[in-house]
């Protein structure tokens, strides 16, 4: 009986496409803009989508003479995103697991501070807010933000 070797697999690290910079540096500037455009973008997508059954207040028809008669309260949601705004979102999200796990806080902070409203271009989470959910200062939050943002450029860096 003969015994075949089994190749050990490669320990498992993230997929990160390569980084399109569009002629700027990777700097912690950049990944700041393209994880808030990121969360701005995961925001903006619709939090559901058409189902297969039939729904009365589906059909347009319905659901114009509803509005028409101010039976729903009209809700401002931003433009659905093209799918360039999509695929640099899955990319740019893609960057947090580049920070180490053992670091879980700081992906924490790092994806919380990504969350953009698409309308208003606040933050969901400021400062103090994170500061209050995670159970210290502010200005410690900001510096782990920091932290982490630097960890993304070096791992990019690195890539790249």
């Amino acid at each position: 009986m003969t015994h075949q070797r089994v190749p050990q697999q490669a320990p498992m690290i993230p997929a990160v496409k390569p980084v399109r910079d569009e002629g700027y540096g990777i700097d912690a500037d950049f990944v700041i803009y393209r994880l808030e455009e990121a969360g701005a973008t995961l925001l903006a997508l619709p939090g559901t989508g058409w189902s297969t059954r039939l729904r009365s207040s589906s059909l347009e028809m319905v659901r114009s003479a509803l509005e028409s008669y101010g039976w729903s309260e009209t809700v401002v949601r931003p433009a659905v995103p093209s799918a360039e705004k999509i695929s640099r979102m899955d990319e740019a999200l893609g960057w947090i697991p580049l920070i180490p796990v053992d670091r879980y806080v700081l992906r924490r902070v790092v994806g919380a501070r990504s969350l953009v409203h698409p309308v208003t271009d606040r933050h969901l989470y400021p400062w103090r807010r994170l500061g209050k959910a995670l159970g210290a200062d502010h200005k410690a939050i900001q510096r782990w933000h920091g932290q982490g943002i630097a960890l993304i450029v070096q791992a990019l860096k690195a890539i790249a």
